[in-house]
């Protein structure tokens, strides 16, 4: 079955989707059999990949999500398309109504069979939730790992030690993700907000422009030019594989936390 990771933010728009596009191109292949990952526009506001390249959404989320509760929903790749980034996706629609019905039939069940796939299907799975909501409670209990994303100053860090503080229950398997510059290390980050681990993630402008869709082309992954995002995405990526990201009780506690912070 895939392994699915989930990748949000509590406050503010730090950077989730391009974080998301970075990690599927970073991601090492050779780890799935050669599978290409698929990211899954899965907030409740949706619309950000189909604007920024320019592309219908359709086949998309709302294909997903409309065919879970059927006995063979099919698979995940029906909906996908292939970004001018060189990254797989299924895209969303703008507008929170259809787009939350989306999310929340993605977690029940039938959604989660399709995310997954059968137990020959490879390749893995990141789950774009935006900034999180009691609609994503789900998905994101659900995942293997998440990936909380956040910029670095001293406002942006509050806002998750006020909202999110607990997601440190989920031990390991919580990874903060803090872009751009901080004025702290991260090990004073890890101490003062309680959680083990921090990655800090470079202000890349080029290659924040190539993933946003503002400047054309593709990043390279590894050699002299590799963009400093995705060489230190691709270091994330290997510490996620190396970890394993795969406790059930993790998700469980992660979804208790959302649901006790209520956050919205």
């Amino acid at each position: 079955m895939r392994r699915m990771i989930a990748l949000g933010s509590v406050a503010g728009a730090p950077g989730v989707t391009t974080t998301a596009l970075a990690l599927a191109t970073a991601w090492p292949q050779r780890t799935d059999g050669g599978v290409r990952p698929v990211v899954v526009e899965a907030g409740v506001w949706g619309g950000d990949l189909a604007a920024r390249f320019g592309l219908p959404h359709s086949p998309g989320l709302l294909d997903v999500a409309a065919v879970v509760g059927q006995p063979q929903p099919g698979s995940l790749l029906g909906a996908v398309r292939e970004l001018p980034v060189g990254v797989r996706a299924v895209l969303a629609p703008s507008g929170r109504a259809p787009c939350t019905e989306a999310v929340r039939l993605l977690g029940e069940d039938g959604g989660m069979r399709v995310l997954r796939g059968e137990g020959n299907d490879y390749g893995s799975v990141f789950l774009d939730l935006g900034r999180l909501t009691s609609e994503t409670q789900k998905l994101a209990g659900a995942a293997d790992g998440v990936l909380l994303v956040a910029r670095g100053g001293a406002d942006a860090l509050a806002h998750v030690y006020a909202q999110a503080s607990g997601l440190a229950q989920a031990g390991g398997r919580m990874t903060l993700c803090v872009v751009g510059e901080c004025p702290y290390a991260p090990s004073e980050v890890s101490a003062a907000l309680g959680v083990e681990s921090v990655v800090r993630l470079p202000w890349d402008a080029k290659g924040a422009d190539v993933l946003g869709g503002r400047r054309h082309g593709q990043l390279q992954v590894e050699g002299f030019r590799t963009s400093p995002l995705l060489r230190t995405v691709r270091q994330l990526a290997g510490r996620l594989i190396e970890a394993g990201q795969g406790d059930p009780s993790c998700a469980e506690v992660l979804a208790d936390v959302l649901r006790e912070r209520n956050i919205r």
